[in-house]
């Protein structure tokens, strides 16, 4: 082998083991399979999927560099690409960061070669090089040479004529003669110098893309100019482009309009008290678990149906709204968080429909910190994206809350990213989302973008003779995931008035980049955020303040038993940092069909109440209870009882009590043609106060029982391709990779044919290979076999044999880096190895 690498295998080949490790590390994708060895290693990572995800993770520097080396000379030497990214003035911020871009390239497999030989990987080549089909960012066209592919001898010589070079009968010479001219800064600039100052003007208009125009068929003087001199050359019937040569030259050499070395900066920043951030944080933590918990209360007795097609309907979703007093887009952030914590899910009935789950109960048990944090270790690593409910999928129809296709599987990488930015500032202060995108973007500037994201970077197209309005490229997902990721970590309490708060600095765990944490490490940095939100939490209270205007005031969070209590005894009037409750004799009836008694209630408020309980609404208690039961109702159809026939008389004489159909029985007893309930309803409308009762003559508790879905399942995030490899999986590959390259590369002594055929295995006679196997354990040698498992695979190894009895050979295997024991039968055949190969 020599000293300069012919192909990328052999200059993986030379690299060390942190070297393959890194590589694997970055591109994980390929490890799947392992590569039998380094050869197979080099054409995985030359496949056009891998080099695909690969660029797609170049920050926008190393993305405008290969872009640069897809349109340099192949191979590259370094002082070219310098002058491509940094142009004939020079740029000394561009020229610092080039060895960085280069090195980048270089540990992704990407370009390879010694920095006077830069080869870009061909298929990474195919995919930048600038064509009409694919224009590039860099705005460059194709070279003289390729621009004049099929171009007639003679008009070549009309265009050097013109150009004011001697003319020659072979077109190959002609065009280096006229790509020379463009590449001449000397002869160029005098050749401009006589040009009309409207040729200028149009080559002004394609420099920096696209370089492609449209001319008619008579041209007009300053464009025949052009054309005659091969500044433009045909592109098609009535198309032109300004070559690549020549741009350059206008450019000053430099490939790409504005190089972007450094990332924007993360400005301008906000400077806040850290406690403050914290406070607000905080605030707004006990405010999503509030919402939640409302959620799960408002689909208690069973939530909306699941529609056919999955998901909630636009109906449900805007009374799911309402009922949390939010927009239509928070309640299905907040819908879509419950479900990803498996908080709801759907009952897997015939008539499908959505309830909380069983987990929702022991949620609702843990105190506030535990409860925020089972919310914030599933939102940050789930791949389903509330933010596209409501926009079209490829076929037009509108993504429903809670249905399919709502995984954007860089999601987690993109929510953590933005975070991370937040972290590497100083504790609380904040920056705009316009900044945190804007760096996002140059991080990974073709991640999550359209299929024209090439396109939008570069336009398709401009006529000569008018001004090339250069469109603005759509914005891509990845800047709305950030976006949202954002918008969400404020509505959850991860962050405060845009800054990261301790919590959510430890919800990032001990290495913010650390995209591939262990289950057991997400845990840990969940318990440590939860702890730190834990003093920040208001307690819950254990009273109320009531009020002469039959109202109740809380002047904060209530501990759960009083607030599931006073939420059956009053309506809630408002939320905030206060809730008001309100008396009425329909939320006290509700709490004497609950089962409570008059006493009872006045002895609840007594308790709870920082203040004497108001007359007016103990006499509403008393009232109402008065007059509660006093009527009985149970089935007949349905029947109405009671102990004063006089009130019975004047539900009789009532017009209200016409629908009814009433009739009496006995002194005590009406009847009806209508059912329990329908009665119950109506003599309530009325003003009167029933109440029901079973066959045996009881009074009925109207006391609802909860509805829950069989144990669930958190929905798991859709992964963005293959998990990130461990170190011991990323040191066994590298072994086995060496290990394989060994048995493909080590020298063998000759044998005879046709075993000695190339990429045969070796064939011996049984005799032969027991013999051998046999002088090698005598000698400590290594032997080349062939083996054929029991699957019928053939392979190729290197081993070291230990001994051999009973048609076993043991033996330290090369291939896999360690001891096995093969059956004699199963060996096709072996052969020495070189006294050097190993």
């Amino acid at each position: 082998m020599t000293d300069t690498p012919r192909t990328l295998a052999e200059e993986l080949r030379t690299r060390t083991d942190s070297g393959l490790v890194g590589l694997l590390r970055t591109r994980p994708d390929l490890l799947n399979p392992v590569p039998g060895d380094v050869t197979q290693l080099a054409t995985r990572a030359g496949t056009r999927a891998s080099v695909v995800r690969a660029v797609e993770r170049l920050d926008r520097f190393v993305l405008q560099t290969a872009e640069a080396l897809a349109v340099a000379p192949d191979p590259c030497p370094y002082g070219t690409l310098v002058a491509l990214m940094a142009g004939d003035a020079g740029d000394e911020a561009v020229a610092a960061a080039l060895p960085r871009a280069v090195a980048a390239l270089r540990a992704q497999a990407l370009v390879w070669g010694p920095d006077d030989r830069l080869r870009l990987v061909r298929t990474a080549r195919e995919l930048l090089t600038p064509s009409a089909a694919h224009p590039s960012p860099t705005g460059l066209g194709p070279t003289v040479a390729e621009a004049t592919a099929g171009m007639s001898p003679g008009r070549l010589q009309e265009i050097l004529a013109a150009a004011g070079l001697p003319t020659t009968h072979d077109p190959v010479s002609a065009v280096a003669a006229l790509t020379a001219l463009f590449s001449d800064r000397t002869r160029m600039a005098a050749l401009l110098d006589t040009a009309p100052a409207e040729s200028v003007t149009v080559l002004d208009k394609l420099l920096w893309g696209p370089p492609y125009g449209g001319v008619t068929d008579r041209p007009a003087p300053h464009l025949q100019w052009l054309l005659d001199r091969g500044l433009l050359l045909p592109a098609g019937a009535r198309n032109v482009v300004l070559p690549r040569e020549a741009a350059l030259h206008l450019r000053g050499g430099r490939a790409h309009h504005t190089p972007e070395p450094l990332p924007p900066a993360l400005a301008p920043v906000t400077e806040r008290d850290p406690q403050l951030v914290d406070n607000a944080a905080a605030s707004q933590a006990f405010t999503a678990l509030a919402t939640v918990e409302e959620l799960l209360k408002e689909w208690d007795l069973g939530g909306p149906p699941v529609l056919r097609a999955g998901g909630l309907s636009v109906r449900d979703l805007k009374r799911t709204a309402a009922a949390l007093d939010t927009t239509e887009q928070l309640a299905a952030f907040w819908l879509e968080l419950a479900y990803a914590a498996g908080l709801i899910a759907s009952d897997g009935e015939a008539d499908e429909r959505y309830a909380a789950t069983p987990s929702a109960e022991e949620w609702l048990k843990l105190p506030d910190h535990q409860r925020w944090a089972v919310l914030a270790a599933a939102w940050l690593p789930a791949t389903r994206t509330p933010g596209v409910v409501g926009t079209a999928d490829a076929k037009g129809r509108a993504l429903a809350a809670l249905g399919p296709h709502l995984d954007r599987s860089p999601a987690p990488e993109v929510r953590r990213r933005a975070l991370t930015l937040l972290a590497g500032l100083p504790p609380g202060t904040s920056v705009p989302a316009a900044a945190v995108r804007a760096r996002l973007r140059w991080e990974r500037p073709l991640r999550g973008a359209g299929p024209g994201a090439r396109a939008a970077a570069a336009p398709a197209g401009a006529t000569v003779s008018g001004a090339g309005a250069e469109g603005a490229p759509a914005e891509d997902l990845r800047a709305r995931l950030a976006q949202w990721a954002l918008a969400e970590a404020e509505l959850l309490g991860v962050t405060g008035r845009g800054a990261l708060s301790a919590h959510g600095r430890a919800l990032l765990g001990r290495e913010p980049e650390a995209a591939d944490a262990t289950p057991a490490e997400t845990d840990a940095a969940a318990a440590r955020a939860a702890a730190l939100l834990a003093p920040l939490l208001p307690e819950p209270l254990d009273h109320v303040l009531l009020q002469a205007d039959l109202t109740a005031v809380a002047p904060g969070p209530l501990r759960r038993p009083l607030a599931e209590a006073l939420g059956v005894l009053a309506d809630i009037e408002s939320k905030g940092g206060a809730t008001v409750y309100r008396f009425t004799p329909g939320s006290v009836r509700r709490a004497l069909d609950a089962g409570r008694s008059a006493a009872e209630l006045q002895e609840f408020l007594s308790t709870h109440s920082r203040t004497p309980v108001p007359q007016p609404l103990a006499y509403l208690i008393d009232d109402v209870a008065r007059r509660h039961g006093q009527l009985r109702i149970g089935a007949a159809a349905a029947y109405v009882r009671c102990d004063d026939d006089a009130l019975l008389a004047e539900i009789l004489a009532d017009r209200r009590a016409a629908p009814l159909r009433l009739r009496r029985l006995a002194p005590t007893v009406l009847a009806a043609q209508t059912s329990p309930e329908q009665l119950l309803d109506g003599l309530r409308a009325m003003g009167y106060a029933p109440a029901a009762e079973s066959a045996a003559g009881d009074v009925l508790i109207a006391r609802a029982d909860s509805y829950r879905t069989p144990p669930r399942s958190a929905p798991g995030p859709v992964p963005d391709g293959p998990p990130p490899p461990d170190r011991t999986l990323l040191e066994a590959a590298v072994r086995a990779i060496r290990a394989g390259d060994l048995a493909a590369t080590a020298e063998r002594k000759p044998v005879p044919a046709p075993a000695a055929a190339a990429g045969a295995l070796p064939r011996t006679t049984s005799a032969e290979t027991l013999a051998t196997v046999q002088a090698a354990v005598l000698t400590h040698s290594a032997l080349w076999i062939g083996y054929v498992n029991a699957d019928g695979a053939a392979s190729q190894r290197v081993i070291a044999p230990v001994r051999v009895e009973g048609g076993f050979v043991t033996a330290y295997d090369h291939t896999a880096d360690e001891v096995r024991t093969y059956p004699l039968h199963r060996i096709t055949g072996v052969a020495e190895l070189a006294d050097d190969a190993v």
